[in-house]
């Protein structure tokens, strides 16, 4: 296996700390609204990968962290009038519903910034007892980031550079403009903790490597996180957590791609801003799933409704070529042959996964999986039955294919027909085919398909798909 580490800048192969077990540590949502499509996008991509790597025989634990207090959490509950609490329960449970329709596995842990507090002073006084941070007449707490050598060494910045053109906080109570905040101070009416250092709370950064070292320890595999974090978030986290734990901290460092919308960035002032359940509101959830595995997880994705359409001809692709097969029980052979070498289509789907988790090649080699099915189709209905459980379990490692043929080709988008007012279509056509009278017969079949539901002759009678027009 080879991955591309952000840290190196280049694909490296992939060694454990421990065999055959991986620690993953990925940045989560701060909890404050509801999740958007970038949020979907790290979900999905990582989602992926802990599903692969499990395929491939890693006990695996995935930690993925709720940052549950920030300055924009406090400002989002005064406005609703609501206390932190309401809103970050609100906000968590409604992240779950999410990531649960988009087929995203639960992660192994998910701490919260609140309930390791403790941890997270320890870690500051480690720091200041180094020498790596010091607390200001304020009352607020900074990291002294020309203390720590290698700082800048992620994202490949040089310390003068930064303060010379980076945004930095200018604030009398810093000894330099690129320190950052620990710990801060709490201002009147704010939620805060008692410390050593005043009542307070503490900073965005030092929750994760406070989080990640309790969870996962010193040093762990991989950690990962969206396009945005690289600085300062993650180049602030190896700062203190190097400092602190004199260890390195991450063997590898990941990064999902951006999400463009129509190919502009997502923003709130373009007005292209959309959550989770505003597109599940309108698409099917596995459609949305395949357009964020299509992509490489390090290419940005352009979501528009001529990709979303595409996504949606390609599950049909997929979903049809299942349907009418015998997918309850393995065949006598399946089970043998897609746990073996002999099978050509797993080799090349593990051989694209093991190049950087590269879902497209992988999706490639399911499309010719499905050529393949379909040629055997009626003359070895046995070996398309193999082929059929073969590409579901395959694509189960994406987090795809896991309806009945019959559930998603039928649904999927908003109908103006019931399932039994198309079916009644379907009897009255057959009915006008007996007494042949065919310009009714085409006249329904023309109907149904201006409403994007397609009829299907068959010796076996006449079933109906739904399809993106």
């Amino acid at each position: 296996m080879q991955i591309y580490n952000t840290l190196t800048r280049r694909k490296e192969p992939f060694q454990t700390l421990e065999p055959g077990k991986v620690r993953m540590y990925v940045c989560g949502m701060t909890v404050y609204d509801y999740c958007h499509l970038g949020h979907a996008r790290v979900m999905v991509a990582f989602d992926v990968i802990t599903r692969y790597l499990r395929a491939r025989g890693y006990d695996v634990t995935y930690v993925r962290n709720v940052t549950d207090i920030d300055d924009k959490i406090l400002k989002r509950a005064e406005e609703n009038g609501e206390s932190i609490t309401a809103l970050t329960e609100r906000m968590i449970a409604a992240m779950h519903e999410d990531e649960a329709r988009l087929s995203v596995l639960p992660p192994d842990e998910e701490p919260r910034a609140t309930r390791h507090i403790d941890d997270i002073i320890a870690m500051i006084e480690t720091l200041i007892a180094k020498g790596y941070a010091y607390a200001a007449d304020n009352g607020d707490v900074y990291y002294r980031v020309r203390k720590f050598e290698g700082y800048g060494k992620l994202n490949n910045r040089n310390l003068d550079d930064m303060r010379s053109g980076a945004r930095v906080d200018i604030d009398a109570h810093k000894e330099d403009p690129l320190d950052f905040v620990l710990w801060k101070a709490a201002k009147p009416g704010e939620a805060h903790w008692a410390s050593p250092w005043g009542d307070g709370r503490p900073g965005w950064h030092i929750e994760c490597s406070a989080m990640s070292k309790c969870c996962l320890g010193d040093t762990f595999d991989i950690h990962g996180g969206g396009p945005d974090l690289t600085f300062p978030h993650h180049e602030n986290e190896i700062a203190q957590s190097e400092a602190a734990n004199e260890k390195p901290f991450v063997n590898t460092w990941m990064h999902a791609g951006a999400v463009r919308v129509n190919q502009e960035k997502m923003s709130k002032s373009l007005g292209n801003f959309f959550t989770i359940r505003d597109v599940l509101s309108e698409h099917d959830a596995e459609v949305v799933r395949y357009l964020l595995v299509a992509s490489h997880y390090r290419s940005p994705i352009n979501y528009s409704v001529d990709s979303l359409a595409e996504a949606r001809k390609s599950l049909v692709r997929f979903y049809t070529s299942l349907e009418g097969l015998a997918l309850g029980e393995s065949t006598p052979n399946a089970d043998a042959e897609l746990g073996s070498t002999e099978s050509i289509y797993r080799e090349r789907f593990f051989a694209a996964m093991d190049d950087d988790f590269n879902t497209p090649e992988a999706l490639s080699v399911l499309f010719d999986l499905v050529r393949e099915l379909n040629r055997v189709r009626n003359s070895e209905p046995e070996q398309a039955a193999t082929f059929a459980h073969e590409l579901k379990a395959l694509a189960e490692m994406l987090g795809l294919l896991q309806q009945s043929p019959e559930a998603f080709l039928k649904g999927g988008q908003a109908l103006s027909l019931s399932e039994a007012e198309i079916e009644a279509k379907i009897s009255e056509r057959a009915l006008a085919k007996a007494n042949k009278d065919f310009a009714k017969a085409d006249a329904i079949r023309d109907e149904l398909t201006t409403q994007g539901i397609v009829l299907k002759d068959s010796r076996e009678g006449t079933t109906w798909v739904v399809e993106t027009p």
